[in-house]
């Protein structure tokens, strides 16, 4: 018997072949059975993550041309080797996280993370290397329907001052790791498991780079 992830992985690749279809079709009676294909796909994710059909619709109707997965860049910061950096989201209840957000056109990786560290925490970073670049899933995240790849970079503080909260952050503070399984994490962001592969890095940072 299929699990909810199956599901939610044919639903995301039925959604990527009505969009491709659409952008390819040569003939109306493609046009309209990629459309039959892209309104079932919608449903079934509808099905899988709650969201609202008509909400669907309204964020992949910006998505033309052939579809590729989005982009999840997540900062990471040390303190010694036992603490991490992280922030409480607003947009998610106030629930902890790293640093981050999505990809910005005309921005690298390493500007991006770089950015977003900035942008939550008041301090100016360093991106120094990529720890690990995780299909989203592969991990213990709730269903969503874009299919994400998540990219987790080293950075170091490098000037600024931790801000107690920003725009986008309730709090901000460095967490031991005895702390992590106590806090309400944002699971859509990053998971228990994530932060604890990420101290790995702290206690032996020649470790390679992960990829699923």
């Amino acid at each position: 018997m299929s699990s909810p992830t199956d599901w939610l992985g044919i639903a995301q690749r039925l959604q990527a072949i009505a969009q491709t279809g659409l952008a390819y079709a040569s003939t109306g009676f493609d046009t309209e059975r990629y459309q039959e294909i892209h309104a079932l796909s919608m449903h079934m994710l509808a099905n899988l993550t709650g969201e609202p059909v008509a909400q669907l619709d309204a964020i992949f109707a910006a998505e033309t041309g052939y579809p590729t997965p989005k982009v999840d860049i997540r900062a990471v910061l040390f303190r010694g080797t036992d603490e991490l950096l992280m922030v409480q989201e607003k947009l998610d209840g106030n629930r902890w996280s790293l640093p981050g957000g999505w990809a910005d056109v005309g921005y690298t990786p390493f500007e991006v993370a770089v950015k977003e560290v900035w942008e939550e925490t008041g301090l100016v970073a360093k991106a120094v290397r990529l720890l690990a670049l995780f299909d989203k899933k592969q991990h213990a995240h709730p269903p969503q329907p874009w299919y994400i790849y998540k990219a987790f970079v080293l950075c170091r503080a490098t000037g600024g001052t931790i801000q107690p909260h920003t725009t986008e952050t309730a709090e901000v503070r460095w967490v031991h790791r005895t702390e992590l399984p106590l806090l309400d994490l944002s699971v859509d962001r990053v998971t228990l498991a994530q932060l604890e592969t990420m101290l790995e890095f702290a206690r032996n940072p020649a470790l390679p780079t992960l990829c699923d």
